[in-house]
């Protein structure tokens, strides 16, 4: 693998100038082997760690090789030794030497740096125990911004790379979980590690900062950062996603409920703080949960590899009944489904399992009776006298499994978006004890698209309006009337969205990525002022920027690089006029909550001195001493008189428990 890395970076070393001196005479292939062979010296493998809070009260020249520094304090920056202290070029042999190298018209992939560039390389150790602390681990190197391959395939296209000193080489990605504190001169960023950056000067930190944006951007999106191209990329419409720091806020203020109530809020994060454990079952099913189906009325169900669990619903939580249901099919055989979704007030359930090797789609359903336990029908999909598959299935709308008259429910594929009716054509569901062959599905509505949309979650409102995230990180808005066009596309930020959810009232939308989570107004004002969403009307170019979820540097790095977000959904709502009080998402063996007010309100603290996209990284971590399979909250009439929000129920592969969650604390 080559990499290039720009010669300016050793101008201050004695035997690079020497060199040079030497060597001025040679051809051009000696000269540029010299500069290619002491950058490779300069730059060390690969490493690196991430952590929380540094130091100023020390000079460089009283640091020790290990010297520790507190979480509470402040990194300062590194005085810049005089270069008369060591043998370092005068202005003029540096202007001579960049002239020399700017008339051979030479291509370097990172921009050209000084030694004002010095910076401050930290490491955090201990984690999150009493002996946590930083580490200075450089006290004065350099960074730079290469473009290189990754190593993996001769043919693979180049990425920019991050280059820190002898410690740390990393991807420019969303993987980095990079946070910049501005009025700190710093960032915290993690690879292989949790590490701080501490930059001499705002405009070191400000250069820094605009190399990361550029090489993110043409990492996730594959063009140069071009301006034409992120109007190309986001659309004219959404250019408040590619500039967030000229987005207006307005929309989310006035989509708070009580904006006049809501003052700057200092909340911590906190570590289980608030979460009263009230139960804790040891499932029945010894094959292993893998997802939960939560009913609004008497019972839940936990779905896993040998059965389905009966649990109980109850003010506090889930109670197991100690009731295992094997469902077979016709063979007798149980697949775990990849989908429970529960219909007709509650009394039935529809189990999806995929049937293609490899692959999460499925070729039918089947639909079960709840209180005796047993198959009642095996649907198949299918259209135009053709057999198709499903991604997913979902219901109608946020509600629509209460209504004992409902038969139709939705289904998602890659290409496909529509509503699935199970009313026999000939006006009775067909007894599969009397017939060998499965009844088809009726193809009530819905659009097959060109190829390319690659669909892979979806959502519904209350009113039954469809939101659908896809593999290239859009966000597509439906309507209830219509699958055909989407009223609304929003761009993304290039991560696949892997989960979607919708309020109630379909005015917020959260998408799941591996690496964090996305939460989008859908407000808007049309042209007479009235309000509307982007279910319901064109928003043109009146979008508001979106707001990130995320975990610090230092709780991502504790998560574990292979785990990654999944299932972030709000809490359940299903009447017109109240509002989802939190979000909630998984990742590894933590389950981490929002306070869904405290993301929208633009005059919380988390939102102060930050650059890009409008951040939250005040979250409560639940940790869970297994990997969590989901953590979903039940339905809002669960709430009891000393909580106002229903229980959180979390999922391990042997256990369910269930919390209560008190209001955070508020510091005006």
């Amino acid at each position: 693998m080559r990499s290039t890395i720009s010669p300016l970076f050793l101008i201050g070393s004695k035997s690079y100038h020497d060199r040079v001196n030497q060597q001025s005479n040679r051809s051009l292939r000696s000269f540029l082997t010299v500069i290619t062979s002491l950058c490779n010296l300069a730059m060390g493998g690969s490493h690196s760690r991430e952590g929380l809070e540094l130091s100023d009260t020390e000079t460089e020249s009283e640091e020790e090789e290990e010297e520790e520094v507190s979480e509470e304090e402040t990194p300062v920056s590194t005085p810049i030794r005089s270069q008369t202290q060591t043998v370092a070029p005068t202005p003029t042999s540096v202007s001579d030497i960049d002239a020399k190298l700017q008339s051979l018209k030479l291509k370097y992939s990172s921009p050209i740096a000084s030694l004002s560039d010095k910076v401050k390389l930290y490491l955090h150790t201990g984690g999150t125990s009493s002996s946590a602390r930083w580490i200075v681990s450089e006290k004065s190197t350099h960074y730079s911004f290469i473009q290189s391959t990754d190593g993996k395939d001769d043919d693979a296209s180049s990425y920019w790379f991050l280059i820190v000193g002898s410690k740390v080489r990393a991807i420019v990605s969303r993987d980095l979980q990079l946070k910049a504190f501005p009025d700190q001169r710093r960032v915290d960023f993690v690879a292989n590690g949790v590490w701080a950056l501490k930059f001499g000067s705002a405009a070191a930190y400000h250069e820094f900062y605009r190399q990361y944006e550029r090489g993110l951007f043409e990492n996730t999106f594959g063009v140069e950062a071009t301006e034409e191209n992120r109007i190309k990329v986001f659309g004219k419409d959404f250019m408040a996603w590619a500039r967030p720091a000229e987005a207006d806020d307005d929309i989310w203020e006035d989509a708070e409920e009580n904006p006049e109530r809501s003052p700057r809020i200092l909340t911590p994060i906190k570590r289980s703080a608030d979460l009263l454990e009230e139960y804790e079952e040891e499932a029945a099913n010894s094959g292993g949960i893998q997802s939960l189906a939560l009913g609004a009325l008497d019972n839940s169900f936990l779905v896993g590899n040998s059965g389905i669990q009966v649990v109980k619903n109850l003010r506090h939580g889930i109670q197991g009944r100690g009731v295992l249901v094997k469902i077979g099919s016709r063979s007798g055989e149980f697949s775990t489904p990849s989908k429970a979704l529960l219909t007709k007030a509650e009394t039935n359930m529809l189990l999806m399992s995929p049937e293609i090797l490899g692959r999460p789609h499925s070729t039918g359903i089947h639909q079960v009776d709840i209180e005796t336990g047993k198959i009642v029908t095996e649907w198949k999909f299918e259209k135009d006298g053709a057999d198709i598959t499903m991604r997913d299935i979902t219901n109608d709308s946020k509600g629509s499994q209460l209504d004992p008259s409902q038969s139709t429910f939705l289904g998602l594929d890659d290409n496909r978006l529509c509503r699935w009716d199970m009313r026999d054509k000939r006006g009775a569901v067909q007894d599969i004890t009397s017939s060998a062959a499965s009844p088809v599905l009726e193809w009530a509505q819905g659009h097959q698209f060109s190829r390319g949309t690659n669909f892979q979650c979806f959502a519904s409102t209350g009113d039954g309006s469809i939101v659908v995230g896809s593999l290239d990180g859009k966000i597509r808005l439906y309507s209830n009337s219509s699958m055909r066009m989407a009223k609304t596309a929003f761009p993304g930020l290039g991560s696949p969205i892997t989960h979607v959810d919708v309020t109630y009232d379909g005015k917020w939308i959260l998408g799941t990525t591996d690496t964090y989570l996305i939460l989008i107004c859908t407000l808007f004002k049309d042209k007479d002022g009235k309000e509307k969403t982007g279910f319901n009307g064109r928003m043109g170019n009146r979008i508001a920027a979106p707001r990130l979820l995320k975990l610090t540097p230092l709780d991502s790095h504790l998560a574990g690089a292979d785990n990654k977000f999944h299932g972030g959904q709000f809490s359940w709502v299903t009447e017109n006029g109240k509002q989802e009080r939190h979000l909630v998402a998984t990742v590894g063996k933590f389950s981490v909550i929002w306070d869904f007010q405290q993301v929208k309100n633009s005059k919380h603290d988390c939102y102060s001195n930050q650059e890009g996209l409008k951040t939250c990284y005040c979250y409560k971590i639940l940790l869970k001493d297994d990997s969590i399979v989901d953590s979903r909250f039940m339905h809002e009439k669960f709430a009891s008189g000393g909580s106002p929000e229903a229980p959180l129920v979390v999922a391990t592969p042997k256990k369910v428990s269930s919390f209560s969650i008190s209001t955070p604390s508020r510091r005006i």
